[in-house]
């Protein structure tokens, strides 16, 4: 009922929040569009796994353990709460009855003592941000730029996971990157950053921040890691376009475990000129005999590369025998998700940060 009135549904719930209890404006950017986004994919995903509590808790957790570098405490929960059911009641209409408004009561406490509880537990065991210095930049051209970071505290992280970054040019807008290498001794962080149309954050990082600039890191996110993988002894990673930056990492990881699994990885592009970090893939595959590189390039025609990523993996499939890890534009996971299920792979076996997760696809 609400879905299709989502712009309005969020104006209106930060509009009463903020006239009711003003003290939380402070918390939030000047700038509100991506926040009400993220809101209404909050929703709409608590709403997708209220079937599923083993899932529906991990992402609440996450959520509460990510809110607390926006400072939230557990008494902002209540004014969040009612401020919510007073807007879905108000878009519902008719159709919110008492007793939906009692499931919706009930739902909202559950949710909110899970992020708590979560936020709680992670507070006494690290900080809320890390303070990250920038070591090292350097440009991959069509406005992709990499950026490695210094944490000034111990960062614990799984390759394959992602990180909410703020830059001192644009103070509460947290945008969110995956980490491209595997955990290093010397602590460092790399970033493949794309400077996109109307990106604020993307933007400064790609062409504004410089050595000796300070960002700030969030909490690690996501469950795309390698230890997710416990069943086959082969991978199959496939990358779209920056969607490389995790794969990289859990190549690392693999190397660093001993290269005990046999890898095949598969770039994908519109053009070869879009094929960014094959070259530095390529030396990877040179000094280990178990990673295979395969390319993919739909829009042009390339030696070597030909094809949309769904159809190149159907041609060298079928993938059954393998775990697969799948990064990119939402798309291309989901075509090539469709592809791999129809030639036998499991879904409990295709992994991949789900894209309508709120701490997705911000600019």
């Amino acid at each position: 009922m609400v879905e299709p009135l989502a712009g309005e549904v969020t104006v209106y719930f930060y509009a009463i929040l903020f006239a009711r209890y003003p003290e939380v404006r402070p918390m939030f950017p000047q700038g509100m569009d991506a926040q009400r986004d993220r809101l209404l994919r909050a929703l709409l995903r608590i709403v997708d796994l209220v079937d599923d509590p083993e899932n529906l808790v991990r992402f609440c957790g996450h959520l509460g353990r990510d809110h607390r570098k926006f400072g939230t405490l557990a008494a902002h929960f209540p004014a969040v709460g009612e401020c919510l059911l007073a807007t879905l009641a108000r878009f519902a209409g008719p159709a919110w009855t008492a007793e939906i408004a009692a499931a919706w009561t009930k739902a909202y406490g559950t949710v909110a003592q899970v992020m708590i509880s979560a936020a709680e537990e992670d507070e006494a065991v690290r900080p809320a941000v890390w303070p990250a210095t920038v070591v090292h930049r350097v440009s991959r051209g069509h406005g992709i730029a990499e950026i490695t970071v210094r944490p000034h505290m111990p960062y614990a992280y799984a390759a394959g996971q992602y990180v909410s970054v703020e830059t001192p040019w644009w103070p509460k807008r947290w945008r969110y990157y995956s980490v491209a290498n595997a955990p290093r001794e010397d602590g460092t962080l790399t970033f493949h950053v794309r400077a996109v149309a109307g990106g604020s954050v993307s933007g400064a990082l790609v062409n504004r921040a410089v050595v000796g600039d300070v960002l700030q890191l969030g909490p690690p996110m996501g469950d795309m890691t390698l230890d997710a993988a416990a069943h086959h002894s082969e991978l199959l990673l496939v990358a779209g376009g920056t969607g490389l930056a995790p794969i990289r990492a859990l190549v690392e990881e693999v190397a660093r475990r001993g290269g005990r699994r046999q890898v095949q990885l598969f770039l994908g592009a519109r053009t070869g000129a879009e094929l960014y970090g094959v070259d530095d893939m390529l030396r990877m595959a040179q000094r280990h005999h178990w990673l295979t590189i395969r390319g993919a390039v739909s829009d042009e025609y390339t030696p070597g590369f030909r094809g949309s990523l769904p159809e190149v993996l159907a041609e060298y499939g079928p993938w059954y025998q393998h775990d697969v890890f799948l990064s990119g534009p939402a798309q291309m996971v989901v075509s090539a998700r469709e592809t791999l299920t129809l030639s036998g792979t499991r879904p409990d076996r295709i992994h991949y940060d789900p894209f309508d997760t709120p701490v997705l696809s911000a600019l």
